[in-house]
């Protein structure tokens, strides 16, 4: 009897200890687990009473149809670059109205605004842009293609979003430095014109950055994320014209044709395009190539967009200009005139500032779409022929940098040399629209649009002031910006003699603001 008990009792022992050991097992797999799920994602922001104002100012109701209503009325203005009165008039009203400082006409450029809050360091930059696109009129949620005044211009990239954004941003971030009493100053840089990427490196050139601490960009698309590295191109902008000979067709040995050294020009740089490097792109458009066919044209010009990386592009716009050289030579014209409207550099985006835009990303959080959003979203996708999936559900990850550069170019590349810089992607657009294209136009208008916006202002409005009551967040930025400059110290490419093209798109807007003011919407 006695044994027996000995043996139950060593059996009972020895099963509590191996479940002992399992349960010691478990646990120990769970914590791993759990510290393993957390490095695998971002850090989630801390919350604090300033930030949580900035947050809940936002979140209201009132604010999200008040910035709604500036984005709606700039998307109807739809001025082209450095004609952006109505757009930058609004802008600069309402941070008048707002209580900040605001200088109009800036930089040679009348629509280029900085609106200031606050007094001493830090100073923290938010850009804005509020230019159109040519040609890309369109009623706003509709999905098909529907102009409000056919070959009128149109937001196709979103600027209007973007500029109600950093309104937003900036007066909420106002608002809790009079509630907190936060030292710092806070800036608004309205910069026109940057489709065409002329406004801000002459704002660079005029100064108007050289006090920035840090600067939150933002861009408006289907996504609410951030990103880091050297991205896109940098761009030369310039025109060309030739000047000839004029004579009459029945005799055109008498003259020497204009348009002919344009042709041959285009056709150089053609042959040009197999033997640079395949980082290159380039575009043009004849923008005067005579004014009838039974005269010889003593006038023409061809309007060219050279880029590349920092490290070529020089050297591929002095290619492009010995092909207009050559074609002259050719032709027995004058390469008259080598304008440089804008010259840019890629864009360096800041790690440090992007890994704190996207932890306030994941704070603020995937705008809640109704289902007739959703329809409309899906109703445009199967237009496009693409997949039917609706507004995103889910934050994107951060982007990490591509090995191979490439793609487009924005003039936020000067403005990465000079000061830390980032982007918050906000949501908002439908995602798989055509860039510069009417589904882009259609999906920047109405109740997700304005979502989007007020969600990318809450983050840039909490990451400005983390950055404004955190230093050891700025300091990060600046720690990074510093290797940055050592590595690529700026240098402007604008020739001493540029100047901002104004008149460049007069002529169209002449044109099409009369058609179109009977559809400008209030912002009231």
């Amino acid at each position: 009897m006695e044994a027996t008990l000995g043996v139950k009792k060593y059996v009972s022992m020895r099963r509590n200890l191996i479940v002992a050991v399992i349960g010691i097992w478990i646990l120990g797999s769970a914590v791993i687990l759990i510290f393993g799920m957390q490095s695998a994602f971002a850090e989630p922001a801390s919350v604090y009473p300033e930030k949580q104002f900035v947050l809940d100012w936002l979140s209201q109701p009132l604010q999200l149809e008040k910035y709604g209503k500036i984005s709606d009325a700039i998307w109807s203005y739809a001025e082209l670059g450095l004609q952006e009165y109505k757009s930058s008039k609004l802008l600069a009203d309402k941070l008048e109205k707002a209580g900040f400082k605001v200088e109009r006409g800036l930089a040679d450029m009348p629509t280029c605004i900085v609106g200031t809050y606050g007094s001493g360091k830090p100073v923290i930059g938010i850009l804005a842009e509020y230019d159109a696109l040519p040609m890309l009129s369109q009623e706003g949620r509709k999905p098909r293609q529907k102009p409000i005044v056919a070959g009128a211009p149109g937001h196709g990239c979103g600027h209007n979003r973007q500029a109600a954004a950093a309104l937003a941003t900036v007066i909420a971030v106002k608002e809790a430095m009079v509630k907190y009493g936060i030292k710092g100053t806070i800036k608004f840089f309205g910069s026109p014109a940057e489709e065409t990427a002329i406004g801000r490196p002459y704002m660079v050139r005029a100064g108007l950055f050289k006090d920035v601490d840090a600067v939150i960009d933002n861009q408006s698309g289907a996504n609410f994320g951030s990103f880091y590295g050297v991205l896109g191109v940098g761009m030369f902008s310039t025109v060309f014209t030739f000047k000839g000979k004029t004579a009459h067709a029945g005799s055109p040995w008498e003259g020497r044709s204009a348009l002919d050294a344009v042709e041959l020009m285009n056709h150089a740089t053609n042959m040009l395009r197999e033997h640079l490097f395949y980082t290159s792109r380039m575009h043009y458009v004849i923008t005067d190539g005579g004014e009838a066919p039974n005269v010889v044209p003593d006038k023409a010009s061809v309007w060219y967009f050279v880029r590349n990386t920092d490290d070529l592009l020089e050297k591929d716009h002095e290619r492009v200009v010995n092909a207009a050289k050559g074609a002259a030579l050719a032709t027995g014209t004058e390469l008259a005139n080598v304008h440089v409207l804008s010259a840019i550099h890629q864009l360096y985006l800041n790690k440090a500032a992007a890994e704190l835009f996207q932890g306030n990303i994941e704070l603020v959080g995937i705008p809640k779409w109704t289902e007739e959003e959703q329809a409309f979203a899906r109703a445009l996708q199967k237009e496009l022929g693409i997949k039917e999936e609706g507004f995103p559900t889910s934050i994107k990850e951060i982007d990490k940098p591509s090995a191979t550069p490439g793609g487009g170019s924005s003039d936020v590349g000067e403005v990465s040399l000079i000061a830390p810089t980032a982007t918050i992607q906000i949501p908002g657009q439908v995602p798989g629209v055509v860039r510069h294209h009417w589904s882009t136009t259609s999906s920047n208008f109405g109740s997700a649009a304005w979502k989007g916006l007020i969600a990318g202002a809450k983050a840039m409005a909490a990451s400005a002031i983390d950055l404004m009551i955190r230093p050891a967040e700025l300091k990060k930025l600046k720690e990074e910006f510093q290797e940055t400059s050592k590595k690529n110290p700026y240098r402007s490419y604008l020739p001493s003699d540029a100047k901002p093209p104004l008149d460049m798109y007069e002529g169209l807007m002449n044109k099409y603001r009369p058609l179109m003011e009977k559809h400008y919407l209030s912002a009231e």
